[in-house]
């Protein structure tokens, strides 16, 4: 796949507690089909290679993502390092991970999208994630639906 076939898509998120909307890119494909080939950092209920419908409302806007037509199997989580946590160990947290067919994707220098293959292991890496968290050298969250029918978090 070539970076030039790519297009960005979009999605509004009013009720995040970090930002008011995402994009991402996505491969088209057809009758307002496309493949998210990124993983998401903000939004909830998508994953790297789901199949979306986006559409846009004029012209002149990017598609707007309006639901998952195929969920790719994938799953997304989310980290949030203490930000006194060192690069290198930061490094060496994630591929611990690995293992467990776990890739990530960096927002910053703490934020990290982490993506897990239909095949790995998503158990573990939540295990592993949680006693990292006791540990206090990391906060993270599990990327599911939280409002039905949205990709928002939910209204507070």
């Amino acid at each position: 796949m070539s970076d030039e076939n790519l297009v960005k898509l979009h999605i509004d998120l009013p009720n995040h507690w970090a930002i008011g909307g995402e994009s991402m890119w996505a491969t088209p494909l057809e009758n307002d089909l496309y493949q998210i080939e990124n993983v998401p950092f903000f939004a909830y209920g998508l994953n790297f290679q789901d199949v979306v419908n986006a559409t846009s409302d004029s012209d002149d806007l990017i598609p707007e993502i309006r639901f998952v037509v195929t969920p790719s199997g994938h799953r997304t989580y989310r980290i949030m390092f203490d930000k006194e946590l060192t690069r290198d160990k930061q490094v060496e947290l994630l591929e611990s991970l690995e293992v467990h067919g776990a890739t990530y994707e960096r927002a910053n220098g703490k934020d990290v999208a982490i993506d897990i293959k239909p095949e790995g292991d998503h158990l573990a890496v939540y295990d592993q994630l949680d006693e990292y968290e006791a540990s206090e050298l990391l906060s993270f969250e599990t990327c599911e639906v939280r409002a039905e029918g949205s990709f928002d978090d939910l209204p507070e």
